[in-house]
């Protein structure tokens, strides 16, 4: 009942959001222009029926099933990622005018425009583009024997309605090939049920790694039945980490591995399940979200690998992420503990990035501080 009251909390701040982005558009881009009458009235209630349908149609794809709301959710999530670029150079444009007095609305707009038509469609190619992101981490305890101990982490795949199982099956691809001793998916890989995507998840199955494949649950997943999803991914061979650890050896020396759930409807678990650990074995943290990382420093946890910022996804969020250190992405220290958050391999909301390449990250554990 909490989940579904704060879903519905999510729908209203987008149809919000959507109502005032829109409303900004019309004033700026048909209103202070001066376009003749008639297409001044064909501009105003295009801008009232698009407002008006973007809300139903995401609202229509959380009951549909991905493989029918796809048709609909696509052109509507590419419009809103659109809509959200031309905001954003309106509002810089504004921002010129007040302090320079220049340009004219006109002027202005078609601006707006040309900018927003080549941004969006340059977003739209990087939303379909997955690098890989080599990172060496150093850790000061790393017993020799684990030096080059490689994680690929993938995050926030975002497995729905856009992307289905053409995308799973280039991922498990592109993992394979990077020959990893452990794979570790760290939440948000889903967006429906399990009933509705297993065979675009499928592919997973195949993924292999000497010292095991790990997942720890996002925020998505208890939108659309954590239990279960879980319950499947066991059952393709994929170990679910809910607030547990495991330890990993290699030439005779080990490392532990933790994961904890990202459930908002329970307390933090990390003590927990870190109670009793040999400290002078070193520990590395998957948890969706960074700001686990206050509670990480406090246990000793030498690495966190997270995801679930996007890296912003879309600028200009990429660029507004930089102030907010816990979240934006990248490989930082906090005390003795280093936080990798990934800018994620899918996306979420519009199939576009931009300033936030999606990744698939080769992590590279090295014995040395």
């Amino acid at each position: 009942m909490a989940r579904r009251g704060s879903l519905a909390v999510v729908l209203s701040v987008v149809a919000l959001a959507v109502a005032i982005g829109h409303a900004y558009l019309w004033r700026r881009l048909v209103h202070d222009v001066g376009w003749p009458p008639s297409w001044s009235r064909a501009l105003t209630w295009a801008t009232i029926g698009i407002a008006v349908a973007t809300p139903l149609a995401v609202l229509a794809g959380r009951v549909v099933a991905p493989r029918w709301s796809r048709w609909w959710l696509t052109p509507t999530y590419l419009w809103i990622g659109t809509a959200t670029l031309a905001c954003a150079a309106l509002l810089a444009v504004d921002l010129l005018r007040a302090v320079l007095g220049a340009p004219t609305p006109r002027a202005g707009a078609l601006a707006v425009v040309l900018f927003t038509l080549v941004a969006a469609a340059w977003a739209s190619v990087e939303g379909r583009r997955v690098r890989v992101v080599r990172v060496e981490v150093p850790i000061a305890r790393l017993p020799r024997a684990l030096d080059g101990l490689t994680i690929v982490q993938l995050s926030d795949l975002h497995v729905g309605p856009i992307l289905g199982r053409r995308f799973v099956e280039r991922v498990v691809a592109t993992t394979q090939a990077l020959a990893p001793d452990v794979v570790a998916i760290t939440g948000d890989l889903v967006d429906a049920p399990v009933a509705e995507l297993d065979a675009d998840v499928a592919a997973l199955a195949r993924l292999r790694a000497p010292l095991g494949c790990y997942f720890v649950t996002g925020n998505h997943e208890f939108h659309v039945d954590a239990d279960a999803w879980c319950d499947h991914l066991g059952r393709l061979g994929v170990r679910v980490l809910r607030n547990a650890r495991v330890t990993l050896a290699r030439g005779g020396a080990s490392l532990e591995l933790a994961g904890i759930d990202d459930d908002e409807g329970a307390p933090p678990q990390l003590a927990a399940v870190l109670a009793g650990r040999d400290r002078e074995v070193p520990l590395v943290l998957l948890a969706h979200r960074p700001h686990v990382i206050r509670a990480a420093g406090r246990e000793g946890v030498d690495l966190q690998l997270s995801g679930h910022s996007h890296g912003g996804q879309l600028w200009p969020l990429p660029w507004l992420l930089r102030l907010d250190r816990l979240g934006r992405a990248g490989l930082r220290r906090f005390g003795a503990t280093q936080l990798y958050v990934s800018c994620g391999t899918g996306h979420s909301g519009p199939p576009m990035r931009l300033g936030a390449p999606a990744e698939i990250t080769q992590i590279v554990l090295r014995a040395h501080g």
